[in-house]
């Protein structure tokens, strides 16, 4: 008694939807010879006989409506019975039912789906292809094993990557996953178009990159190479010279004895790659020259371009664990061992990462809500609420139809970096000021400068002037430009490139 029954609308209609359909067949089963029967009826007393019948009788009834590929009933005024001997099914069960099809439709063997049979007449699942996200908001391709992406050291060799991210990533097989999906995303943004996808080449133990694997196989552009990070051979075999950017990681646990050994690893990578020299110095020399039409080579990861001599030119991030570690990075930096992370070199020239940079941007986002949307914008490549909500539940990137709906979600701003000193903008690097780039950017172009990346010895000429670089956020208005910055912009997305495109300046 202390069990009551649903009576939920929507229960309470399947039920009796479901007793109509019983009552049909009830009614059907009982009818007698006198009664004149009909195909529909013909159709459920005798199922074995009608499939004959229906194959005998295809060319006779061709032109008859077809549901399924038995007949369906007519009614008196010429029109399709949509009743079920004489019983009115309810919506909701009319869903679960067969829907018509055309059989003009069913000789051209194209696939219809249930109740949006209406709203897929004119889309062709067949011959469309996945290539984002349900959510539209980043490039998918179907699942890959990691075997097919395991390359090692010759087929490394013998790939020419240019333009690429090398993952350098410290790891035992049992370290605890650190998410190298939110490192891989953001490069995947759909914003981007598809061949400005750099390709991004992890080194790392595979042993570990299978467990971390299942949240990447739906990533496109993503290499494997099973080696170490401070094997030399290994980083040639990747290019790293020719890479646009080297990120170092570790997965592994610090130890608690001494935990200025936490960084060791990423530390010795770093300086293992910085020491070593690349190619023919006399060649390399000779190659280089200004081109003549920076914006349709820069970014371009297809034209292959000379890569720095020495390893300190190699763009480089190295993550810490201990910010006090970062003294250790460079050896020509005569910063104060105890300065503090966001006033030393490296972090300056963003070339070091701490996690304690998570704290401050925390902190900011508390005391100003709006900044929110700018870090998702820089950081996640523009995750929605909807595709956080996929993730935390598991399910990993799912694939979409291109909609109109899920394109309209490209249409969205990202970051890039132009240089002053070629192109449509190096009027503004011969002495200009700040705010006549910033005002010309955004009317002639739609781009909002946001910051300057600036060479440390700008002033020097001498061979003792290094290609190290600075940021700086938000100059004044009167601040003087120099041929050899290069600025940091909101690019508009394009959906087509034009001559002088800014859609291949990505960062």
């Amino acid at each position: 008694n202390l069990i009551k029954k649903c009576k939920c609308k929507h229960l309470m209609t399947f039920r009796k939807g479901v007793r109509a359909i019983q009552l049909v067949g009830k009614t059907m089963a009982n009818k007698t010879g006198a009664t004149p029967a009909t195909p529909f009826s013909a159709a459920l007393s005798k199922p074995l006989l009608n499939i004959k019948n229906s194959v005998m009788a295809k060319e006779e009834n061709g032109s008859k409506p077809v549901m399924n590929g038995r007949l369906v009933p007519i009614g008196p005024n010429g029109l399709v019975d949509e009743t079920y001997g004489g019983y009115h099914i309810s919506y909701e069960v009319k869903k679960l039912m067969p829907t018509n099809k055309p059989a003009d439709q069913q000789k051209n063997g194209k696939m219809e789906v249930g109740i949006a049979d209406d709203q897929a007449k004119d889309f062709d699942f067949a011959k469309t292809e996945m290539k984002y996200d349900s959510t539209g908001m980043f490039h998918w391709t179907p699942a890959r094993s990691i075997e097919d992406c395991i390359l090692d050291r010759n087929q490394a060799a013998m790939t020419v990557l240019n333009g690429h991210v090398v993952v350098c990533l410290f790891a035992d097989p049992d370290s605890p996953l650190i998410g190298l999906r939110n490192l891989v995303m953001p490069l995947r943004a759909s914003n981007f178009h598809y061949h400005e996808l750099k390709h991004v080449v992890i080194v790392g133990a595979v042993d570990y990159l299978r467990r971390e694997w299942k949240t990447l196989q739906n990533l496109p552009k993503i290499s494997v190479l099973n080696g170490s990070p401070l094997s030399r051979a290994d980083l040639r075999a990747v290019n790293v010279n020719l890479c646009d950017m080297c990120v170092i990681l570790s997965a592994k646990v610090p130890s608690n004895d001494d935990p200025t050994l936490a960084d060791k690893e990423a530390i010795l990578a770093s300086l293992n790659i910085k020491a070593m020299t690349f190619g023919d110095i006399i060649t390399n020399i000779e190659s280089m020259g200004d081109s003549k039409d920076a914006l349709n080579n820069m970014g371009d990861t297809t034209v292959k371009r000379p890569g720095p001599i020495y390893g300190t030119n190699v763009p480089m991030i190295t993550e810490l664990v201990n910010d006090s570690n970062v003294q250790f990075l460079d050896q020509d930096d005569d910063d104060d061992p105890d300065t503090e992370l966001y006033l030393t070199q490296p972090f300056a020239c963003g070339t070091a990462f701490a996690v304690s940079v998570l704290d401050s941007l925390m902190s900011t986002t508390y005391f100003n809500q709006n900044a929110l949307t700018l870090i998702r914008s820089l950081i996640t490549g523009g995750a929605t609420p909807e595709l956080e909500i996929i993730l935390a539940e598991g399910a990993g990137l799912r694939g979409g139809y291109s909609t109109p709906d899920t394109l309209s979600h490209r249409d969205r701003c990202r970051v890039g970096q132009i240089s002053l000193s070629d192109g449509p903008l190096a009027t503004f690097g011969e002495g200009r000021k700040y705010q006549d780039l910033f005002v010309a950017s955004l009317r002639n172009y739609g781009m909002l400068c946001i910051g300057l990346y600036r060479l440390r010895d700008a002033a020097l000429t001498t061979v003792d002037a290094t290609s190290k670089r600075y940021v700086i956020t938000n100059p004044p208005f009167d601040f003087g430009l120099l041929p050899t910055d290069q600025v940091y912009v909101l690019l508009p997305f394009e959906r087509k490139q034009s001559r002088f495109s800014f859609s291949e300046t990505e960062v």
